[in-house]
């Protein structure tokens, strides 16, 4: 029985070992879907600035701050940080900035569809990963904490496997 456990133990880390190495791909699809869809919202901010600005006014209830304003930092944020996404630069940063803008949208509107909250989640989620894990290996932070000595990586320390 023994055996069968250490067996299948094995064959689940190499398994786990594979799959892993997809995470910098799952990192940059997330920076390029999540960026994509803020940066999307953006340019239909800006193509019809008036339409905006009425929304801003009417139907986002922005809390502390005036309609005007939050209608100019909600599109800057939308199209600024989403570039710093697609070359990861400073992608903590980013992602930490357009998770408050999403959680701003969400607290924002005052009756929100169940498919768009379940997107605002799903686009939060994306943006939490980010802003824990970074950009990932295909990102300008990389090259940057390479030269600047990074924050070390937790390596669990290697078992025996007779232990």
């Amino acid at each position: 029985m023994k055996s069968l456990l250490i067996a299948l133990s094995h064959f689940y880390r190499k398994i786990a070992c594979k799959v892993s190495l997809l995470e910098p791909v799952a990192l940059l699809g997330a920076r390029l879907y999540v960026g994509w869809v803020f940066f999307a919202s953006g340019l239909t901010k800006i193509d019809d600035w008036d339409t905006t600005l009425f929304l801003f006014e009417e139907e986002y209830a922005v809390p502390v701050l005036p309609y005007e304003l939050a209608a100019y930092l909600g599109t800057a944020a939308e199209l600024i940080l989403p570039l710093l996404l697609f070359a990861g630069i400073a992608s903590r940063f980013a992602a930490f900035g357009l998770f408050f803008v999403n959680i701003v949208a969400v607290i924002s509107l005052e009756d929100i569809a169940a498919a768009a909250y379940i997107q605002h989640v799903l686009w939060g989620t994306l943006l939490a990963q980010l802003i824990i894990f970074s950009g990932g290996y295909f990102s300008l932070d990389r090259l940057v904490e390479k030269q600047l000595g990074g924050c070390p990586r937790i390596v669990p320390v290697a078992r025996n496997a007779r232990n």
